[in-house]
């Protein structure tokens, strides 16, 4: 078994404590400019960083039969799995007994699994491709202007987030350790504190769908060449943020480094937490809408993100997030498997 590369935990640690904050301050963006600011601040690069580590680790993939078993058992039976889950809970927990189900309709969190299931069911066309990031980049742009492709398996967000994946893939080892330079580590510094103070700037001036990449340029009411546009500037902005996160991710084990092992289970787990929270009014308390509210709420959405990732959690939802499913699947057709670094 290849051993894990703790850099690539502590990102995707680190991301994944992104992903869960970001949910947390939903709620309290209307009643607080600088929650809002840090909500489209951390929206620009928190899953193009995850996208991106996702299509690092896809490299390989070359649709062997047991890099199949792993899609179907790791990504494609799980999204069935969670998507039941989350519609059972939206009909109990949301009031909505009636809200239909409907395995092309992704809920709440498990767009990502859908993705990165065709994402990878791709991967082999990418490694052939004479130009593979720009032409991602023109069926992201394409897809931004294209208002008829449907919400089916949410695939304007697969398709507008595309570039990310395939430009992970296209990455080596090499390229992540030239993060490490001084010079660049340095640089990320006013890097992002101007990215924060422009998302300041834009809060009352720009759309947060932009950053969700779920409808087209028509459907947000703009000109289609706006979609272009933005879909050129959002993959700018997210690779740039991307970088200077990546920079300052540790290079060794620290104290979070096993959590990276089950980041997947704190993703889909704290779904149910976030959506509860607000159907259940948890937001409603006076304390919330206070200046040290708001950081309570932020590092309540950070503990239980890391509470999700640990290994007694991992245990309990194993079944769930990684069914092996050995039953299902001809033995002599499948070699034996080696566990990625990363899913």
């Amino acid at each position: 078994m290849k051993p894990r590369d703790p850099y690539f935990d502590n990102a995707k640690y680190l991301a994944i404590v992104l992903v869960a904050v970001g949910h947390a301050w939903t709620p309290l963006r209307d009643d607080s400019r600088t929650a809002s600011a840090l909500y489209l601040f951390v929206y620009t690069f928190h899953m193009p960083a995850f996208i991106l580590i996702a299509g690092y680790f896809s490299r390989s993939f070359t649709g062997r039969p047991d890099q199949l078993k792993r899609l179907i058992t790791g990504i494609g039976v799980p999204y069935l799995l969670f998507e039941t889950g989350y519609i059972l809970f939206k009909r109990w927990g949301g009031d909505d007994p009636d809200y239909p189900f409907s395995i092309l309709d992704p809920y709440y969190v498990t767009w990502f699994l859908v993705a990165l299931f065709v994402w990878r069911l791709t991967a082999p066309i990418w490694r052939i491709v004479r130009w593979p990031i720009p032409v991602s980049l023109a069926i992201a742009a394409l897809a931004s202007v294209s208002p008829h492709l449907g919400d089916d398996l949410n695939i304007q967000r697969v398709l507008q987030l595309l570039p990310f994946f395939v430009l992970g893939m296209h990455l080596r080892r090499e390229h992540f350790e030239r993060l490490r330079d001084l010079r660049l580590r340095l640089l990320a510094v006013p890097v992002t504190l101007g990215a924060l103070a422009v998302a300041y700037w834009a809060v009352p001036r720009m759309h947060h769908s932009w950053l969700y990449r779920t409808h087209s340029a028509q459907e947000l009411g703009a000109p289609g060449w706006t979609g272009v546009a933005m879909t050129l500037a959002t993959f700018g902005c997210g690779l740039l943020l991307t970088l200077c996160f990546l920079a300052y991710v540790p290079r060794h084990r620290v104290w979070f480094t096993a959590l990276g092992a089950g980041t997947i289970y704190g993703y889909l787990l704290h779904g149910f937490i976030a959506k509860g929270s607000r159907w259940w009014d948890w937001y409603e308390v006076d304390w919330v809408n206070s200046p040290g509210g708001r950081v309570v709420v932020t590092l309540i959405g950070a503990a239980v993100i890391t509470l999700l990732c640990t290994s007694p959690v991992r245990r309990v939802f194993r079944f769930l997030v990684e069914p092996s499913m050995d039953w299902a699947f001809k033995q002599d057709a499948l070699p034996a498997p080696s566990r990625a670094a990363g899913r």
